[in-house]
């Protein structure tokens, strides 16, 4: 088993109110949370309109999966309209 935690630190420069920004958010965690088999939520920033970190988990049976989906979620939100992706952090869990 491999998993992974991304920190995604992402910028909504159309959002001009929290409510604006949440509701970007919820559309765009629940697409990664259909898309992929991954766990999503805003983990930081939650007091700014045009920023946000969101925190994915992920689990995979070989390595080269687990690096394919970073890939891919990463590129949706590269891809998506409403985000500037700004910075991706990519932790990885040790087998014992």
């Amino acid at each position: 088993m491999h998993a992974a935690a991304l920190r995604l630190e992402i910028r909504l420069p159309g959002v001009r109110s929290l409510k604006a920004k949440r509701r970007v958010l919820k559309a765009l965690m629940g697409t990664l949370g259909t898309t992929f088999p991954v766990a999503v939520g805003e983990v930081g920033f939650q007091d700014q309109w045009q920023r946000a970190t969101l925190g994915v988990a992920m689990v995979a049976p070989q390595a080269g999966h687990l690096e394919r989906l970073i890939l891919a979620v990463t590129r949706l939100l590269r891809e998506h309209a409403e985000v500037e992706l700004l910075e991706v952090g990519v932790s990885y869990l040790e087998e014992r």
